[in-house]
């Protein structure tokens, strides 16, 4: 009998230390780091797919978006931040809120799916926006530009959803070189950064974007191959995002695989560990 109640106290026990670290991780995850596996290339190069960073949620305080999302679909788990905090929806507002910089790297939840985004801060609220021959203009003046050769990479199925990068030199089969132009794009307060170009596409040439009071204008670094705030919410796009929807800002990639896992230790890139993101 005491050696049943004893391994009845030890279940009980390791049951309350899971939830406990659960719960320890919840809140750390919510208040001050999540951490954010890169999906795509919209963001290359300063992003590659299989990049693993932690996004500072103290950056921008809190709002419903703070709270995580869990979707694990192979055990039918999906419960959206929205489940969680939409108590705190509606007011376009944060708590202990921060304003961002023009040039951040942001994670954000999607207006529509709720889905997490990262892409660039491009403009902010009462800014125009346009593109004009693939070249960005704010306020109806064109960013600085300079030619800064191009961006090479194997030509094939990249991260577990076995995406194929474009490419400039296209098409090109697989374990080929892919290419694109590579550009230093300098935006209004002095932000500089890498910006990709595959070709001429409908992108290049836009309206003019006015961004409301209350939210912000992203864009992709990967410029043609990123669905980003140039395409609006009713064509499937992001539109502008509200104040509210940002979730935090990337600082700096811990590790990079460029496997189909992020645990394939033997495909980590031994270049990225712990590199910043500018």
């Amino acid at each position: 009998m005491a050696t049943e109640a004893k391994k009845q106290n030890g279940f009980v026990e390791t049951i309350k230390t899971i939830v406990y670290a659960l719960l320890i991780a919840g809140v750390f995850r919510t208040l001050f780091f999540q951490p954010f596996w890169i999906p795509s290339g919209s963001m290359k190069d300063t992003l590659l797919i299989g990049d693993f960073l932690f996004v500072n949620k103290m950056t921008y305080g809190y709002s419903y978006a703070s709270c995580p999302s869990i979707r694990m679909p192979r055990f039918g788990i999906d419960i959206d931040a929205e489940d969680i905090c939409g108590f705190l929806k509606g007011d376009n507002d944060r708590i202990w809120g921060g304003e961002p910089d023009r040039g951040d790297v942001v994670v954000f939840r999607h207006p529509v799916t709720g889905l997490d985004y990262i892409k660039r801060l491009i403009a902010l609220p009462g800014e125009t926006v346009q593109m004009k021959a693939g070249v960005l203009h704010i306020d109806g003046k064109p960013v600085k530009l300079e030619d800064d050769g191009v961006f090479e990479e194997v030509a094939g199925p990249q991260g577990p959803q076995r995406l194929s990068p474009r490419c400039e030199n296209g098409p090109v089969g697989i374990g080929g070189s892919c290419v694109k132009s590579r550009q230093i794009e300098t935006l209004p307060g002095g932000v500089s950064h890498g910006i990709l170009n595959i070709g001429p596409q409908r992108s290049d040439n836009t309206g003019v974007f006015t961004v409301p009071a209350g939210h912000y204008f992203f864009m992709g670094d990967n410029r043609d191959n990123s669905v980003d705030s140039r395409v609006p919410r009713a064509a499937r796009g992001v539109g502008f995002v509200p104040y509210e929807n940002l979730i935090g800002r990337a600082d700096r990639i811990m590790f990079s695989s460029a496997g189909r896992s992020m645990f394939f230790f033997w495909t980590w890139r031994g270049d990225r560990f712990f590199k910043a993101v500018n």
